[in-house]
């Protein structure tokens, strides 16, 4: 049997240029194919980056050197959309590109994306939020509140533990609005949710009997500001600030979170979990004057339900 030498030489060329670029990618700056389509980003990854293993792939994110259009992502599920760019960087990125929304000598408040924990876990404890603002403030926030990791939006921090201690003792006074898109509809235009909650061994959260052991009330007000395509776009004004405290009560009127899996939904068209903390209005502890701080409303969740969607 005769072989040609020459195929095998020229394959093994081409498995070693692949090779060679991809260990090039992962000690320089190195831009990616254009994102065409929707998609995750892991996936996306994957393919993009293929014959790397997922396990490289994957330590790329966690590392924070992966970037889409300049900045760094480290969610598997991070969405993508056609014409971002996405970059491999040379060395972990200094991330403090966080939005200032407000500032002054009490208090700071940023817009949080979605996937950046507020304060440090067992599992991350180098890129949060309070990570972030110390290193770009050049000064310790004081975290007067969190957001869960996939939740985007208003985030307060103070300056001072004093701040800090009088904006907590006061927080139920404090006016939160939020913005969710849910799977299909509540069953009213607007409404409360007035129940009582408590966390399970594995961390989900339920709505309970008032006389269960360990219940909290949780009070939620809700309506409908616009319908598309199958999905609504709900405001929440929460009284109560329990933990998972909108999504427990949206999954709850048949209507769950968009991305929610943990509660029940379905899809996860925006590759995110579709709940914003919007708006933040109060007296102002220092000088009284009310103040309002508002997150705009993220493009990735506005191609699903735009603010201006149809309603009826």
């Amino acid at each position: 049997m005769i072989t040609d030498s020459r195929r095998g030489d020229s394959t093994k060329r081409r498995v070693h240029s692949s090779a060679a670029a991809y260990r090039d990618s992962m000690n320089s700056g190195h831009d990616l194919p254009p994102v065409t389509a929707d998609a995750a980003l892991l996936p996306w990854l994957l393919a993009a980056l293929a014959p790397m293993n997922r396990t490289r792939v994957k330590d790329l994110l966690r590392s924070g050197r992966v970037l889409v259009n300049g900045e760094s992502a480290t969610r598997h599920d991070r969405a993508l959309l056609p014409g971002d760019r996405v970059s491999i960087a040379r060395e972990r990125p200094n991330r403090t590109n966080l939005a200032i929304l407000y500032q002054d000598d009490a208090l700071l408040a940023i817009d949080k994306p979605a996937g950046l924990l507020t304060v440090a876990t067992d599992s991350e404890k180098e890129d949060t939020a309070f990570v972030r603002l110390a290193a770009q403030t050049r000064d310790r926030p004081f975290v007067v509140h969190r957001l869960d990791r996939g939740t985007s939006g208003v985030l307060l921090f103070a300056r001072t533990a004093a701040m800090r201690d009088r904006l907590q003792a006061n927080w139920d006074a404090i006016e939160k609005s939020y913005l969710a898109i849910v799977e299909g509809e509540p069953p009213h235009e607007r409404g409360t949710v007035d129940n009582y909650l408590i966390e399970g061994a594995n961390l989900r959260v339920r709505a309970v009997a008032a006389s269960s052991p360990g219940a909290k009330r949780a009070v939620s007000r809700y309506r409908v500001v616009a319908r598309r395509g199958g999905y609504s776009l709900v405001e929440v004004l929460i009284e109560t600030g329990r933990k998972h405290q909108i999504r427990v009560h949206l999954a709850g009127l048949g209507c769950p979170v968009i991305g929610d899996a943990d509660y029940g939904a379905a899809s996860d068209p925006a590759h995110r979990l579709g709940l914003h903390a919007a708006r933040l209005a109060f007296p102002h502890p220092v000088h009284s004057r009310r103040i309002e701080i508002a997150a705009p409303w993220p493009s990735e969740l506005a191609r699903i339900v735009p603010i201006g969607g149809t309603t009826r």
